[in-house]
Formats: C-alpha cells, sequence, structure tokens
C-alpha cells in the first residue's frame, strides 16, 4: 500500500507544525527548537530547498508530534 502522506518542502512542514501551535523557541544554523505546550519539543533542521520524503512527514507528524494517522493526514491536507 502506497504512502498516503505527501512530501513536502521544509518551509511547508513547518507551516504545518506551526498551525498545530508549535512556535520557534530557538535558532542555531538550520537547526529551529520548537515547542508546543502540551507537546513534544521538536528539532528541525530547516533546509530551505529540500523536500522531505512522504515517510519522513509521518514520522514527524504521528511518531514525533503524537498525532494519529488520520490526525496527521488532515492537517497535512489543510481539513482540520
Amino acid at each position: 500500500m502506497p504512502n498516503p502522506f505527501p512530501s513536502l518542502k521544509a518551509r511547508q512542514m513547518l507551516a504545518v507544525l506551526l498551525s498545530l501551535g508549535y512556535w520557534e523557541s530557538a535558532r542555531r544554523g538550520s537547526h529551529r527548537k520548537l515547542v508546543c505546550e502540551g507537546r513534544p519539543t521538536l528539532t528541525f533542521a530547516f533546509h530551505d530547498g529540500a523536500s522531505l520524503a512522504p515517510g519522513v512527514v509521518k514520522d514527524i507528524l504521528v511518531k514525533q508530534v503524537g498525532l494519529d494517522v488520520d490526525e496527521a493526514l488532515k492537517v497535512v491536507r489543510g481539513d482540520a
């Protein structure tokens, strides 16, 4: 079964995380520390020209942020 998640540019992934309530608390080089009350802190490597593979998008939203697959798909598609 193919992965239903799209590939995203770093800027798009950052926008998704910001829409979930994350904000940037620190920056060092290309790395950004994102925090959100009630969710785990993330360190996000922001390489603007790079695309994140569908599996990476899913891993960030499901394994790191803690969304279930359906919630994550809604957020990525803009349905949430």
